[in-house]
């Protein structure tokens, strides 16, 4: 089992590996770490140090905003009026945005959608605004909800993930994966392959391109020329719940490289997860994941 699993070129270091008979195709660059529902740990690799997550802050965002504002399966939840802000910022260039226009009504449900889905910066800040009052208040609310969760290495400075100075590890982000994946609607919004903008006829796809492979169900991309490619993903295999982070993938480059070369490496290691959890039977840990 171990030969079918880990051919993949060079392998960092993996700390924490908790069960035994189980090798996963590691990034060999950045850092990376995955957990199975009622497993455990199956190993954290790289240098845990803090680095740019780009788009994977918004995860933190659908996170304090349902834990503010939970919403039901089936309902759509308060309306939430576009400001001139983020309408003016729909064609920022060289940001990740959707279309929105100033007045309009938009249900919490759907601008998660468009936050998560196809990735709006603009959704993003616009739900932190409408919450707090400023992205600043909200990103009180952010780091609060980090250090709840015993995040000690991640610092959040704003909503969408724009600033390289929203720092995190691939182990305090699994925490968070942990987290959310608890929420219903958070999980079906993940769940999407795309949305759309009330109104407009266009679909906007998600930028997880892994969904529907290996039994992968989210959760979100991120990218940028300092981040590089980011992945938390999840899967279900054989009725387990499968968590993981991937962390700094051709970083420096540019964003299309960075988030290429995140997915090839979360799509090696979902299906190498789903292969080890088809054919063996797990080992449960003493410190398994939560059910979700």
């Amino acid at each position: 089992m171990v030969s079918a699993l880990s051919g993949c070129g060079t392998v960092p270091s993996v700390s924490g590996a908790a069960v035994p008979g189980v090798s996963l195709p590691w990034p060999a660059e950045g850092q990376a770490a995955v957990e199975v529902e009622g497993v455990g740990s199956l190993g954290v690799s790289g240098e845990a140090n803090p680095v740019p997550i780009a788009s994977v802050t918004k995860v933190m965002t659908a996170y304090v905003i349902l834990r503010r504002h939970p919403i039901r399966p089936g309902e759509d939840g308060p309306l939430i009026t576009v400001d001139g802000t983020a309408a003016d910022e729909s064609y920022v260039p060289q940001e990740s945005t959707v279309p929105l226009r100033e007045g309009r009504r938009i249900p919490l449900r759907r601008m998660l959608e468009l936050m998560l889905v196809p990735s709006g910066n603009n959704a993003a800040r616009l739900l932190a605004r409408w919450d707090a009052g400023s992205q600043e208040r909200f990103v009180e609310r952010m780091n609060a909800a980090a250090d709840g969760l015993g995040m000690a290495h991640t610092r959040y400075t704003g909503a969408s993930g724009s600033e390289d100075s929203t720092v995190s590890t691939a182990a305090d982000q699994l925490k968070l994966a942990e987290e959310a994946m608890r929420d219903p609607v958070f999980r079906e919004v993940v769940a999407q392959a795309d949305t759309a903008v009330p109104g407009d006829a266009g679909r906007l796809p998600n930028t997880n391109t892994l969904l529907n492979r290996h039994g992968v169900v989210g959760i979100k991309t991120g990218s940028g020329t300092a981040a590089g490619g980011n992945l938390m993903w999840a899967s279900r295999v054989q009725g387990r719940l499968v968590l993981g982070v991937i962390l700094g993938q051709a970083a420096g480059t540019n964003p299309t490289a960075g988030l290429a070369a995140a997915l090839e490496a979360g799509g090696k290691m979902s299906a190498a997860v789903e292969q080890w959890l088809g054919s063996a039977t797990p080992v449960p840990t003493e410190a398994g994941a939560p059910e979700a």
